[in-house]
């Protein structure tokens, strides 16, 4: 007779292997300015669902939407809206589902100068236009009283990828200045006047770090994961100096929640309002409405609802502002439109 105990554990482990379904994979890709929260999120639901798993590649908005375009993805996400003609060229019409709202924030490197600097819409302009060298200039002087600024070159640095997190920051650039709005404009790939260009949010907080009086743009969550990295305060619509906080990025979204297009592709950059932030901006999936296998259909849909209630509450400590509360209503009932 067969030993009853190993017929045992050959039968506990057949019936362990029948229960363990093959995990749904989905692939997704494009922007790099929500990869922290989206990196949380993902981990977190597979823990929660270990039959669903969400491969996504940060990649920047311009290679998300090229891909939602060729149909290569399950989903895409950008930080930047898709244009009618993006749209258009799709298989499956995409809807675009705001996720979080997040910040554009300018990370400087500025050797023993611990007080933040306040930098006027006309300066910080100034300074991406190349008109603005150094950092004595009274353009930055004038709001920077008691601070004794070195007559040192100013090294910009920017995005070279096809970025969302540019498109946010030209976007900011393009309300505050009629010189950029006809020069570079708003774009994810600008033809910059100058400077050292990098590749993603990690290769721009790099240099930054790497480089003395140097300047440029970054998520804000990826400048309170590097806590050494300095960050100035921007003047907005009002006049007024503000930080980058969750709370001021909210602010900015105030005004567009009562006005919300239908599609959600809007632009909060320089809205109204004394707390609002001027370089904010919602950052969206990008969900084909129809999709052919129902399993995955169902995974993504499932996703969406916990993204949408769960989901919300990482946002502060990842330096993300939850969405408004008429806005996630608005996006529950989209969900209904995915077939």
């Amino acid at each position: 007779m067969k030993n009853p105990s190993k017929l045992a554990l050959v039968a506990m482990a057949t019936l362990s292997c029948a229960g363990v379904a093959p995990a749904q994979s989905i692939n997704a890709a494009g922007a790099t300015f929500p990869e922290i929260i989206y990196k949380k999120w993902f981990n977190e639901y597979q823990k929660l669902h270990p039959g669903v798993e969400i491969n996504y590649q940060a990649i920047g908005s311009g290679g998300g939407v090229r891909q939602v375009v060729e149909g290569t993805l399950d989903f895409g996400a950008s930080d930047r809206p898709m244009t009618d003609e993006e749209i258009a060229k799709c298989k499956s019409k995409p809807l675009h589902f705001p996720t979080v709202l997040g910040g554009d924030v300018p990370a400087y490197n500025f050797p023993g100068v611990t007080q933040k600097l306040k930098l006027s819409s006309e300066a910080m302009a100034g300074i991406f236009l190349l008109k603005i060298t150094k950092w004595n200039d009274p353009k930055i002087a004038a709001t920077n009283k008691g601070l004794k600024l070195p007559a040192e070159d100013i090294q910009v640095v920017h995005r070279s990828d096809g970025s969302g997190t540019t498109f946010i920051w030209t976007d900011y650039l393009s309300k505050i200045s009629p010189a950029w709005k006809a020069g570079p404009g708003t774009s994810q790939s600008p033809k910059w006047p100058g400077g050292l260009g990098q590749s993603g949010n990690d290769g721009v907080t790099g240099t930054i770090k790497q480089t003395p009086y140097s300047i440029g743009y970054v998520e804000l969550g990826f400048a309170l994961q590097n806590k050494t990295l300095q960050y100035a305060m921007l003047q907005n619509a009002d006049g007024q100096f503000v930080d980058a906080t969750t709370d001021t990025i909210s602010a900015a979204a105030a005004g567009a929640v009562k006005s919300m297009p239908a599609d959600f592709r809007v632009s909060i950059a320089n809205a109204p309002g004394k707390n609002s932030f001027p370089a904010s901006s919602f950052t969206w999936l990008l969900i084909p409405s129809k999709i052919d296998d129902t399993k995955k259909r169902d995974a993504i849909v499932n996703f969406l609802k916990w993204m949408l209630t769960d989901g919300q509450k990482d946002a502060p400590a990842l330096g993300y502002a939850p969405l408004p509360k008429e806005v996630i209503a608005m996006e529950q009932k989209q969900i209904a439109l995915i077939k």
